[in-house]
């Protein structure tokens, strides 16, 4: 089943583009040309994630994005003219998952769609497991604690989420880019090595702990958690 994109947009010429590349990725697409008109949608076909533009008419996208997060954890997306800080940080309060300033390239769109649908998915599923045991490993993230061989181990918030979020899903490869957009957000400004570093902590509290898993690098691509 396609997922479903709802476009808030009063720019026909913005909408109809949008529309148009959406659909031709696969998406399923449904329009509203003012906020009010986008509420009522979204509450009508219940869509997988909203692009929101900002300055519109009856509602304006701030206004829309909030009433949206009260109601539902469905993924927004802001569009708007606007790149100054302030209206990064209006968005993000406002309960948006990320912002995307006018003019933008359809292919950072379609992969800021993808990186925001991995993340709300992620979420999903660590409501539903927010603990993982495994042979001699508890990863305890609702008591943000890490047992290992039975004893508890002081481990930093973000090397408790890089384990939670590759132990999640055993055998998968993540790239260091896909570990760095889910583990540490779109709007994080490091590199890279940033992931290298918290493996190597990880591995100096895990190795040889257990045979039946390990952190596993897999040379020219990334890392995973690979389990029996």
């Amino acid at each position: 089943m396609a997922i479903s994109v709802l476009i808030v947009e009063d720019d026909k010429n913005i909408q109809e583009l949008l529309q148009l590349y959406l659909e031709k990725e696969g998406y399923a697409v449904t329009v509203a040309g003012d906020g009010g008109q986008g509420l009522a949608k979204f509450r009508a076909i219940k869509p997988d994630l909203v692009l929101l533009d900002v300055m519109m008419p009856v509602m304006d996208g701030w206004a829309v994005c909030k009433t949206i997060r009260s109601e539902s954890r469905t993924p927004v997306i802001m569009l708007t003219a606007k790149g100054e800080l302030d209206d990064k940080i209006t968005g993000l309060k406002a309960g948006a998952d990320d912002y995307i300033t006018k003019p933008f390239e359809m292919r950072e769109l379609i992969a800021r769609i993808e990186a925001v649908l991995r993340r709300s998915e992620g979420a999903a599923a660590e409501e539903k497991a927010r603990r993982l045991v495994f042979d001699k490993l508890i990863i305890d993230m609702d008591a943000f604690e890490l047992y290992v061989d039975g004893k508890k181990v002081d481990t930093p918030p973000k090397e408790m989420e890089l384990l939670f979020y590759l132990a999640s899903s055993p055998n998968r490869v993540y790239t260091r880019n896909q570990l760095l957009d889910e583990v540490w957000g779109f709007d994080y400004f490091g590199d890279s090595r940033t992931v290298d570093v918290h493996v190597k902590r990880l591995r100096e509290k895990l190795e040889g702990v257990s045979e039946k898993w390990c952190l596993r690098t897999v040379w020219g691509v990334g890392y995973k958690f690979e389990a029996q």
